[in-house]
């Protein structure tokens, strides 16, 4: 049933934006978390590589400014606010300003196309903290559905993938592989999800969609400690194993698992997976993520006419549409020791 709303907000991770904000902003990402101070220290000192500043919330004003024009010459004529989780502008702020400018109900859409705790539940999670935080006066909030299958995200993907193969001479385009890379999360919360089946059908479409090359999906970017069992393979692993085959002299990196090129991407594939294929004589070329790409940006207005106009619900492969309105057991928090049941 189409609906009413009087804004559309983008929620996403947040990141620092000076030298000065990095540890604080890792702190709160951590919070609660069994992540070694030594690994949040690593991770700190990527952040130094880039001035101390982390590129997603730059990236997130691109995508709103797009977005909003988008809005503003097909409609729905909603403005676009935006809040973050773990940094400034952080959601209960955002919501203050909506409440004052007079918005009772909202559409969200997360950064983050895939179900899992992390990826979902847990911002929907803060939503509702932060609504509390504000009061009654705080507008009413409904996330929008996941779209790891919606053709808008399928085709962007695809569309900077076909960039990245133009870089690579012709007649070495249909060996060259094509490595899809995406967050890892402890097993125990991959367990209680459908994200790696997700994102493997992801894959599947997006490979599809660009002449089906061989494929592979690896995972980055773990921060738990090593007796944790996280999903693998691990894409250095991968490449390592890619370059040792002998017959392979270009590789596609797709970060699949992300919708803009933050630290993770930058750090972690364009500086350490880059490097590690220097040294094994293997060239990389890293597709960008889909950002601003005009597929995903039409994708995310399609995704507000299916609650304002009943628009058609659109979706590629076999796993279909998951609900707009999660069921209260979907992808619980992952067990961690010490902790009791919910």
């Amino acid at each position: 049933m189409a609906e009413t709303y009087d804004a559309l907000l983008l929620v996403s991770f947040g990141g620092p934006e000076g030298p000065d904000d990095v540890i604080p902003s890792l702190e709160i990402v951590l919070r609660g978390r069994n992540v070694p101070r030594e690994r949040m220290m690593q991770v700190a000192e990527h952040y130094q590589h880039f001035g101390g500043i982390s590129p997603i919330n730059a990236q997130n004003r691109e995508l709103i400014a797009a977005l909003q024009s988008s809005l503003d010459q097909h409609g729905p004529h909603l403005p676009v606010y935006w809040g973050n989780r773990n940094w400034h502008p952080f959601l209960a702020d955002t919501l203050r300003e909506m409440s004052r400018d007079g918005i009772g109900r909202c559409l969200a859409f997360v950064t983050s196309a895939y179900s899992s705790y992390s990826g979902c539940r847990q911002y929907r999670e803060d939503i509702q903290h932060a609504r509390e935080r504000v009061g009654p006066e705080a507008p009413e909030v409904h996330k929008l559905r996941a779209f790891f299958n919606h053709p808008g995200f399928i085709q962007g993907v695809a569309a900077r993938v076909r960039e990245a193969q133009q870089v690579i001479p012709p007649d070495r385009r249909p060996s060259t592989p094509l490595l899809f890379a995406a967050h890892s999360i402890p097993t125990s919360m991959a367990d209680t999800c459908r994200y790696e089946t997700q994102l493997r059908e992801a894959c599947r479409l997006v490979a599809a969609a660009v002449g089906n090359p061989p494929w592979q999906l690896g995972f980055q970017s773990r921060s738990g400690p090593p007796q944790q069992p996280w999903l693998e393979p691990d894409i250095g692993e991968v490449l390592a194993q890619l370059a040792d085959q002998g017959d392979i002299t270009d590789v596609i990196v797709e970060p699949i698992g992300f919708v803009s090129d933050h630290m993770e991407v930058m750090f972690d594939l364009d500086v350490e997976a880059k490097e590690l294929c220097d040294r094994r004589g293997l060239n990389m070329i890293r597709a960008r993520t889909v950002g601003t790409q005009p597929d995903f940006v039409e994708m995310i207005r399609q995704l507000v006419l299916e609650r304002t106009e009943d628009a058609a619900v659109e979706s590629l492969g076999a796993l279909g549409v998951l609900p707009d309105f999660c069921p209260p057991d979907c992808c619980p928090a992952p067990r961690r020791p010490g902790r009791p049941p919910d």
